[in-house]
């Protein structure tokens, strides 16, 4: 961890969803989405969270800029823990936390055209007067690569590319520090992907951002993710920096995702043995042991006895792992 304090430092995060309820209401199955995660990210760089469908890592990021009421943990922001907040004591820290979503289409009021969906978060979280917000939507829709004529269109007239350009137009709108990038590119075309990438990492560097980017896959994470957290069924397995990761990764899970990544080249044999087995195994079993032992190739006794913590394996490189601790 570095010498200053995290922007965002997340510790203990538990999310659990009740499921089902018995005849007087009293919780009787319970989804535990996020269970017990922590980690922090550092002010201008990127944490990448990785993993399938289902493992929490969403849940994990709206907990962070506090879409809805968490659990049990804290999650801190400049050292104050926002956990506990009520809507009224959170409203400033709002305006400092935006996020970008996977579908724009879904996050975009098809009845406001994009100068009032940009200029919408001006007028609650700015001080700013009608014309200073035009000029403001401009420069932003100029920052995003798109035109002023774009100002009058509604999203249904934009590709998808465009309408995720529109989201992050809006999400800097309010001068924000952090944004939660919730799989912004898994819908897009493969072609406007890396655009869409490498204008986020310009926008990074020109405006001091600070990004938590979700994604369920780890080749894109790598290009813009400083370090990336792997998740596994609301836990958090392995954390490490980009090159770091790729280069040793200590986990199987992390190393089965690695693996099913393909590689350009005809003549790498693919490496069909280190690909995941089973099936995912469902978040309602709690169990004893580790959530990844039913899949993995080197499960040992040890594994169903006991739950491996998080612990650093060398510098800056954690693993939930029996078979390095």
């Amino acid at each position: 961890m570095s010498g200053n304090t995290p922007l965002i430092e997340v510790r203990g995060l538990r999310k659990h969803f009740p499921i089902e309820k018995s005849l007087f209401g009293k919780t009787t199955k319970v989804l535990k989405a996020v269970d017990d995660v922590s980690f922090h990210i550092d002010s201008g760089e990127t944490f990448g969270l990785v993993g399938e469908s289902g493992c929490g890592k969403s849940t994990t990021g709206r907990s962070v800029i506090r879409l809805f009421d968490i659990t049990d943990g804290e999650i801190r922001y400049h050292g104050v823990d926002l956990a506990a907040m009520s809507e009224k004591q959170l409203k400033p820290y709002r305006k400092k936390m935006q996020a970008i979503f996977q579908d724009p289409y879904s996050s975009l009021n098809p009845g406001m055209n994009v100068l009032q969906l940009v200029s919408e978060p001006m007028e609650i979280h700015l001080d700013l007067s009608r014309s200073e917000r035009r000029n403001r939507v401009v420069e932003l829709l100029g920052k995003v690569g798109l035109k002023q004529e774009h100002m009058e269109r509604y999203p249904h007239e934009f590709s998808g590319g465009q309408r995720q350009r529109i989201s992050i137009a809006r999400a800097i709108a309010s001068n924000p520090q952090f944004v939660l990038c919730d799989e912004p590119i898994s819908a897009l075309d493969v072609s406007v992907q890396a655009q869409v990438v490498n204008m986020l990492e310009d926008l990074q560097d020109e405006l001091g951002l600070t990004y938590l980017f979700i994604a369920h896959d780890l080749s894109m994470v790598r290009h813009i993710s400083n370090r990336i957290g792997v998740m596994y069924l609301g836990k958090l397995v392995e954390v490490a920096t980009s090159e770091e990761l790729y280069a040793r990764p200590a986990h199987p899970y992390t190393q089965a995702l690695l693996a099913a990544i393909p590689v350009p080249d005809p003549r790498v044999p693919f490496a069909a043995d280190r690909l995941l087995q089973g099936e995912l195994p469902s978040p309602m079993e709690s169990g004893v042991g580790c959530k990844f032992r039913t899949r993995c190739p080197f499960a040992f006794r040890r594994c169903g006895e006991e739950e491996p913590e998080l612990l650093e394996i060398a510098p800056g490189h954690f693993a939930a792992c029996h078979l390095h601790h």
